[in-house]
């Protein structure tokens, strides 16, 4: 009694399971869902030239190895000579197949009576990337594209653009991390390909970095906290040389620095103290900006060596500010055109930088004015009026002339 219950037991289990005992075939039985419908890119019409060129982008867009095309009602006479020139623009002119695409081959035949071409396309990169290229509007948005790129330091990026205009990637590529050090831990050599031959093209770029993804991600971390405590350390009001000489303190003062170039800008200067001018230009920038101040990147020489520096504007007045030499001579200065002996740079690329206008100095101010980074520069007056500088907060204030006097009549 006890093994035909086991016996029965095991017959209704191997039931449940889906098991057909008798010949041991598996039969698995699962939920049904309902799947999404997908075209069916392996039947499709085509009775004009046009219409073939379309079927055939469309089977590369999909990234389909196989397919068919009906042509019931294209030219007999026609057929061969139209799928070779559509097979043709496939691979060197569409843009998506001019870079996916190695060979396409075709048979001629017949499909459910009707007469078609059974193509076949082989691919030189993996299919399924067909599916992740990021298709963008213009070059504009291209840049929006690899920018984002490099901020998440990816490797490549491929983008289909669809008014596609000359430009130089790589050039964007360098300025941006020029630019925002706080985000590009380091700036990647870069590969550029482009395909197609229409008006759209698929643009591949491909960044090769010295160090890794985990670690540039890492170093993006611990320089990230450093930028915000630099925006708060300036925030609030104040005049717009305290906050310009404080960002200044705060970079300075944090490292008997090295001086030395490094790939790795921002995280070298921030966490470890070692950086070239242009890694203090770049940060000082970066800093400046996040706290609402105005301040370029200028590259040139100076002495003949090769020099990065900056240029701030103050109250609609612009000076040259170079951190490196503000450290030699004790602290913040600021710098008019005159002032930087031995600098080259492409001055008509940047404002000229003469501070406060001949017109508006008075014998007073010209005193004042810094001799060489000897002393700060004054605050430039909008008033025509001569000046004075009150002993209590320093500020230069504007007076009004006085009546002339019997004594100085005289004197006159």
């Amino acid at each position: 009694m006890k093994v035909r219950l086991m016996i029965l037991f095991l017959t209704v289990g191997l039931l449940l399971s889906g098991c057909n005992w008798p010949d041991g075939s598996y039969l698995s039985v699962s939920p049904h869902r309902e799947q999404e419908e997908t075209p069916r890119m392996d039947a499709m019409e085509a009775s004009d030239y046009s219409q073939l060129l379309i079927a055939m982008e469309e089977l590369v867009a999909s990234g389909s190895e196989t397919g068919t095309i009906h042509l019931t009602q294209y030219p007999a006479k026609a057929v061969e000579t139209g799928l070779v020139a559509a097979i043709n623009y496939a691979k060197q002119i569409d843009p998506i197949g001019a870079y996916a695409v190695e060979d396409i081959q075709y048979e001629l035949g017949t499909s459910a009576g009707r007469q078609a071409a059974a193509v076949t396309i082989t691919y030189r990169v993996d299919p399924a990337k067909i599916q992740y290229i990021r298709s963008v509007a213009d070059v504009e948005a291209a840049d929006a594209v690899i920018a984002e790129s490099l901020e998440r330091f990816q490797t490549s990026v491929v983008m289909l653009v669809e008014r596609y205009e000359d430009t130089d990637f790589a050039e964007f590529v360098q300025n941006y991390a020029l630019t925002n050090p706080q985000i590009v831990m380091e700036t990647p050599q870069i590969t550029e390909n482009t395909y197609g031959g229409g008006r759209s093209r698929v643009v591949e770029l491909t960044f090769t970095y010295q160090n890794s993804r985990e670690d540039l991600r890492k170093m993006h971390a611990q320089v990230e906290p450093v930028f915000s405590a630099a925006t708060l350390y300036v925030s609030g009001s104040g005049l717009q040389r305290q906050k310009y000489a404080q960002l200044y303190g705060f970079l300075m003062e944090r490292f008997d620095y090295t001086i030395e170039t490094s790939i790795t800008p921002a995280y070298s200067l921030l966490c470890h103290g070692v950086g070239d001018s242009r890694a203090f230009a770049m940060v000082y920038a970066a800093m400046c900006r996040a706290a609402g101040l105005e301040c370029r990147i200028v590259t040139g020489t100076c002495s003949g060596e090769p020099r990065t520096w900056n240029m701030i504007q103050e109250n609609g007045y612009d000076y040259h500010v170079d951190l490196l030499r503000c450290n030699e001579l004790g602290g913040y200065r600021q710098f008019v055109d005159s002032e930087m002996t031995g600098y080259v740079w492409d001055y008509s690329a940047y404002p000229v930088c003469v501070g406060e206008p001949v017109a508006e100095k008075t014998e007073d101010s010209q005193d004042q004015q810094p001799s060489s980074g000897t002393e700060e520069a004054t605050e430039p007056t909008q008033s025509l009026l001569p000046t004075e500088t009150t002993e209590e907060t320093g500020a230069t204030q504007a007076t009004e002339p006085s009546e002339p006097t019997e004594e100085s009549a005289e004197e006159a």
